[in-house]
């Protein structure tokens, strides 16, 4: 595979969460893990993912307990609608072979 595909997978990869519990970050976990050492450009692309998927589960916990008393409801349809757009339109920069700022992530993974 080619750098630019490994970065659109890493970007790509964290859409397998809707179907797989903690699936937001295996994908750009192991490419970061795996890839590190071999590109930087690789490495950065899958730390913002990573950072961006950790952030968004992070925020997911109170709208999903503020759910349960019917207020989160939104919240978490918000989230959810954030996330997939955001991860299209990261998917979409990497194509172009630019490094997409997600918006309020919060950096773990430096």
């Amino acid at each position: 595979m080619t750098n630019r595909q490994w970065i659109i997978l890493a970007h790509l990869g964290t859409l397998l969460g809707y179907v797989v519990a903690f699936g937001t970050f295996i994908v750009p976990l192991v490419i970061y893990l795996s890839k590190k050492d071999e590109s930087e450009e690789i490495a950065r692309h899958a730390k913002a993912s990573l950072n961006f998927q950790i952030s968004m589960a992070i925020y997911m916990i109170p709208a999903v307990l503020l759910a349960f008393i019917l207020i989160g409801v939104p919240l978490v349809i918000l989230l959810v609608v954030t996330n997939l757009v955001c991860v299209i339109v990261a998917t979409i920069k990497a194509d172009q072979g630019e490094l997409y700022q997600y918006p309020g992530t919060i950096n773990f993974i430096r």
